[in-house]
């Protein structure tokens, strides 16, 4: 039977007629340019993709400009509960949906991100005033996420690194605290406290070092909404 099959295969290879050498040297007249034509184009389309940059990010200016103005807004993902006054079957619990918005049983697409529960509570009797007489609406708030617009970050050689929901009156400290303090790789004293002030990125110059290890709590700075905290690695 082998030798049936190696037959059979050799008297196949019989049947293919091998190619000219003038067949085979005009393939590769066409072969060739082509070749160098596709690298060309190739290569070409390699310096444009290279220099090609995204947009940096989109800056979202807080409301709250001082530690003594803060007010809480609702954001993606705060379970928000409201409250109409005789009115239970249009009441209820809702989950903010990443988009912002809310859907309760008479009106969709309700938006509420970046809204204190009073500004929510005053739009959605507002809303509320086409279907039911005089509503009165009440509008509470648990599972505090908010805006990442209010949202402080920890990047860098935090134990930790996250974004922290801001609560009234927090500093450095607090937020510390919160990602677990420093590693052991970390430049505490070389890190960058970035702050959106009038449209543009401050950087200020923070000690984080000497406020936990050392104990200086003149170390010690206010945060606001939307600070972002930068932990860099020391070089030995």
């Amino acid at each position: 039977m082998q030798h049936l099959i190696k037959y059979n295969t050799i008297n196949c290879d019989k049947n293919i007629k091998p190619r000219s050498k003038k067949v085979l040297t005009m393939e590769k007249r066409f072969i060739n340019p082509m070749k160098v034509i596709v690298t060309t184009v190739m290569l070409s389309f390699l310096p444009a993709c290279s220099s090609v940059t995204l947009p940096s990010a989109t800056l979202h200016t807080s409301n709250t400009t001082d530690i003594n103005s803060y007010k809480y807004l609702i954001g993606a993902g705060d379970n928000v509960n409201i409250f109409v006054w005789r009115n239970p079957e249009v009441s209820g619990n809702f989950v903010v949906r990443p988009d912002g918005m809310i859907t309760t049983s008479l009106v969709e697409d309700i938006p509420v991100s970046g809204k204190t529960p009073t500004e929510l509570a005053r739009q959605i009797e507002e809303t509320l005033s086409t279907y039911l007489r005089d509503p009165v609406v009440t509008v509470t708030v648990n599972n505090f996420v908010g805006p990442f617009s209010e949202q402080i970050r920890v990047i860098g050689e935090a134990t930790q690194p996250q974004a922290i929901s801001y609560k009234k009156n927090m500093t450095l400290l607090d937020v510390m605290i919160s990602v677990g303090g420093l590693t052991e790789f970390a430049d505490g004293n070389d890190a960058v406290l970035v702050r959106l002030e009038s449209g543009s990125q401050v950087e200020y110059s923070i000690s984080i070092e000497d406020l936990i290890k050392s104990g200086d709590i003149s170390a010690n700075v206010d945060m606001l909404p939307g600070d972002i905290i930068i932990i860099p690695e020391a070089w030995f």
